[in-house]
């Protein structure tokens, strides 16, 4: 992946939603999923062991340089998805 930098949006997610940074250089780096959304970004998914599996979802705007990471949440209905 090209160079990429954390939104204001996505640095105060973190903080809101008790987010450790090294999480998402992980999924991004080591995704377990990648999907194009509806709103052109880069969704990038991994469950995450320390968060009892609960996937993280960073979505990422490859259209701007440096790409940026516009928002990071634990998806709720992936985790649901991903455990049955």
């Amino acid at each position: 992946m090209n160079e990429l930098q954390l939104s204001t949006h996505a640095i105060q997610m973190l903080h809101e939603r008790r987010i450790a940074e090294e999480w998402v250089w992980r999924v991004v780096n080591f995704p377990d999923s990648i999907e194009l959304g509806d709103d052109h970004n880069l969704h990038y998914m991994k469950a995450i062991l320390e968060r009892g599996g609960r996937v993280l979802r960073v979505v990422v705007n490859e259209d701007v340089k440096p790409n940026r990471i516009v928002t990071i949440f634990f998806d709720r209905r992936l985790t649901r998805e991903w455990k049955q």
